[in-house]
């Protein structure tokens, strides 16, 4: 019997973010803090993408819309319009976090929930070993991991994934089954379908023993992360690795220290990177030469420059998006974009807008070919074009930069270069207020 009280501490008042795709596994977790909502007066959001590669996908996302709506859930959903180049399984995973991000701070929740079970912790280190890793990458995923201000919880590890669908059985729990999840394209399904049922029938409760497994590796790790840690205080110099205090640290804490640093662009759970990464990083260090680079998945850049070394995304790759606007909005540039409720001062990094002069909800997107801004004080439109070259901003910025328009594709505002004539003064009339930076 499958109890999530067991394996989670919950607090009255708790605020809690859902990832949920529309499967087994989230719909039974949703159904679970449903039943026990009321109890601990939790606030529930449950969060949707649709990853826009089957047919299916729309109306997956139009019945978890209804459910919540049944069920008095806040819904929030997001749709991947286009791919890059990148691993799509790694690429998908990553915009999906960040939009779970996004959605933790735009609610102040203190827990965003994932319905990974014991089935994904296996194929998780299964993968790891094979790619390779270290410690903390062959421990698979934590249970609990601290976010800072809040904490991403996966409350289903002690369950399979057989386990979850026999609770939606009896629970009358209505879910769809993604068919992409029997093709052979993906990684992960080949572990799902050839090594687990292997693994499976040597002893039903396998996932136990990995579960133990990964414990033990996390006490094993934290040991020595804590020497990582003093090595970090030696080594580290404004977050720039000073090479010739790496040089003289251990190999392996060496190695440490840059899957370390590599983890604060990768989730815990990505399986992005591994040793062949760390062994680039290792020969960009020791190589002779005073300046040169290397790239990473999902656009990070390792760039050494004389004695130091540089880990950073590299902004400049993302070239497109195109995001519909609430409150908050976490930018790929790393800047955000908020709706306050009083700011001060009235420079281009701040907006007013009354909202019967626009038509909602508003959408923050890059530059389309012929862009064209009704510019505040001037009588008359400007290309978007024209008013980067009179910034100056530079020619690798442009396609990137945030441009915010409405429903009707009018661009009410350049965020940090320039405001349009529906921006409002101060004394004005006005019930939006929009703050970048």
């Amino acid at each position: 019997m499958i109890n999530i009280e067991n394996s989670f501490s919950f607090h009255d008042g708790d605020i809690i973010v859902i990832g949920c795709s529309a499967g087994p596994d989230s719909m039974a977790l949703v159904d679970m803090l449903l039943k026990i909502r009321e109890k601990y007066k939790l606030s529930l959001i449950i969060a949707h993408v649709n990853h826009n590669v089957r047919e299916e996908s729309v109306e997956e996302a139009e019945y978890v819309k209804n459910y919540c709506s049944k069920n008095n859930i806040v819904f929030e959903t997001m749709t991947i319009e286009e791919y890059g180049d990148d691993n799509f399984e790694n690429e998908a995973r990553t915009i999906r976090y960040n939009f779970f991000d996004s959605l933790v701070q735009k609610y102040g929740a203190n827990y965003l929930m994932t319905a990974h079970h014991g089935d994904d912790l296996i194929e998780t280190i299964l993968m790891r070993i094979v790619r390779g890793s270290n410690l903390n990458g062959y421990l698979g995923f934590k249970k609990i991991v601290d976010m800072g201000n809040y904490a991403i919880v996966r409350p289903l590890l002690d369950y399979t994934k057989e386990e979850l669908e026999e609770y939606d059985l009896e629970n009358h729990v209505q879910y769809y089954v993604d068919s992409s999840n029997s093709s052979d394209k993906y990684t992960r399904n080949r572990y799902r379908k050839y090594v687990l049922p292997f693994l499976k029938d040597e002893d039903s409760n396998v996932h136990r023993k990995f579960l133990k497994f990964s414990e033990t590796l996390e006490s094993a790790s934290i040991f020595i992360n804590k020497e990582r840690d003093k090595a970090l205080r030696r080594t580290l110099s404004n977050n720039l690795v000073m090479i010739d205090k790496f040089k003289e640290e251990d190999e392996y804490i060496q190695r440490e220290i840059l899957y370390y640093l590599l983890s604060e662009f990768y989730h815990d759970d990505l399986i992005l990177v591994g040793d062949k990464h760390i062994d680039l990083i290792m020969n960009l260090v020791y190589s002779k030469k005073a300046n040169s680079f290397i790239n990473l998945p999902n656009q990070v850049v390792a760039n050494k420059y004389y004695n130091m070394l540089e880990l950073k995304r590299d902004t400049e790759a993302i070239t497109s998006y195109e995001i519909e606007f609430d409150d908050y909005v976490t930018l790929p540039n790393n800047h955000t974009i908020e709706r306050v409720s009083d700011i001060l001062g009235n420079s281009n990094s701040i907006c007013r807008i009354n909202s019967k002069d626009v038509l909602l909800p508003l959408v923050v997107r890059t530059r389309k070919i012929g862009d064209k801004i009704m510019v505040k004080g001037l009588n008359g439109s400007k290309k978007v074009k024209d008013i980067f070259i009179d910034k100056k901003v530079k020619l690798s910025l442009r396609d990137s930069w945030p441009i915010v328009v409405d429903s009707r594709g009018e661009i009410i505002w350049i965020p940090g270069i320039k405001k349009s004539k529906f921006d409002k003064k101060i004394t004005e009339d006005y019930d939006i207020i929009l703050k970048y930076e």
